[in-house]
């Protein structure tokens, strides 16, 4: 009976662990399938655990954070440089591109629930004002918020 324990404990364990965690992949691009100046994918829905790189696919680019949840620590990459963060909190992480914020070059990360929707909507108003192409499509990455 003890090792039908055992194995219940160990497949527990198992469904929990950074095995089962997903490593992302985000584009910094000039030039994408959204247009100038983008994030590709510019919306993730992601999981406590996984981790997402930052990938400058072209030249001229570097990310930070603008909302992170409550304990999560916020970021700012090298210029042209990978930079590889892991989704340890739930929550709503938001982030841009500063050379070319005022492009719109602002992605997204949904991590399980919403649980900053408050601070992010006191929050993201500022960072959308300094938009001046394109904040449609901004919009229409924070409009994916579950």
């Amino acid at each position: 009976m003890s090792s039908k324990y055992l194995i219940l404990a160990l497949l527990a364990c198992l469904s929990v662990s950074p095995l089962s965690a997903k490593e992302w992949q985000v584009k910094m691009l000039s030039y994408g399938d959204a247009g100038s100046m983008v994030f590709e994918p510019a919306f993730l829905q992601a999981e406590v655990g996984d981790s997402v790189t930052f990938v400058p696919s072209q030249s001229g680019h570097f990310v930070k954070s603008y909302v992170v949840p409550e304990g999560a620590s916020g970021w700012a990459s090298k210029m042209d440089q990978a930079y590889t963060i892991t989704l340890d909190q739930q929550g709503l992480f938001l982030y841009y591109c500063p050379p070319h914020l005022m492009m719109g070059m602002v992605g997204l990360i949904q991590v399980g629930e919403a649980v900053n929707k408050a601070t992010f909507e006191q929050k993201y108003p500022r960072l959308r004002a300094k938009v001046a192409l394109s904040p449609e499509r901004v919009d229409a990455v924070v409009a994916q918020i579950k």
